[in-house]
């Protein structure tokens, strides 16, 4: 499974933004206003409209922790979507299996749901499930191994939970996907109009 394995604050520095990819997020703060590279700090040209584009579109890759070849297909089946395709592409990256897992909040990021996933200490309706790209259905148990509770940080994690996702209904290391994400769930800055121009072009 193909994913980026390099400094995290780096891509978060590049886009300007908190992307979620760390869980000390003063210590990312203090360096977003530098970018990356020995000049970052010296780039002041005027963003292009494609440059827009390729910047959102490289946002959400960042984000949900997938390389492009991913993301293109679920532009590809979000264009056969009959409601608005960004919004369609948006709801498809949500029902990931480890989008679903930080959600819920039994990890601080996207990586580490990711991890948890690949590991199979994730169970969908009562089977193994270890393809953190799984996209959840409606009705969908999503229960933790008894070997994953005992991670510490999944542990205390799930204790101190105070997450409250309306597509997903939770009781400790136990959730059911009562509907399927909508664009109002996604609580990220996310312009998925400049994605859906980008792969239009």
């Amino acid at each position: 499974m193909a994913r980026y394995i390099g400094p995290k604050n780096k891509l978060a520095r590049k886009i300007g933004e908190d992307l979620g990819l760390k869980t000390n997020a003063l210590k990312v703060a203090k360096r977003l206003t530098s970018k990356p590279g020995q000049h970052g700090a010296k780039s002041r040209r005027k963003t292009s409209d494609f440059g827009a584009q390729l910047n959102e579109k490289q946002k959400v890759k960042y984000i949900y922790g997938i390389l492009e070849k991913q993301l293109r297909k679920l532009y590809t089946e979000a264009s056969k979507n009959p409601t608005a395709t960004g919004a369609a592409l948006l709801s498809l990256l949500e029902r990931r299996l480890d989008n679903t897992i930080y959600r819920l909040g039994w990890t601080g990021t996207r990586a580490a749901a990711r991890q948890l996933a690949s590991h199979a200490h994730v169970r969908i309706n009562g089977r193994k499930m270890d393809v953190p790209s799984y996209k959840v259905k409606v009705n969908d148990i999503i229960s933790l191994t008894s070997k994953g509770m005992k991670i510490p940080l999944v542990s205390e994690a799930i204790k101190e939970n105070s997450s409250k996702v309306t597509w997903l209904e939770q009781k400790g290391a136990v959730a059911k996907v009562s509907r399927l994400p909508e664009r109002t769930d996604v609580t990220e800055s996310i312009e998925e109009q400049l994605i859906v121009e980008y792969y239009s072009r």
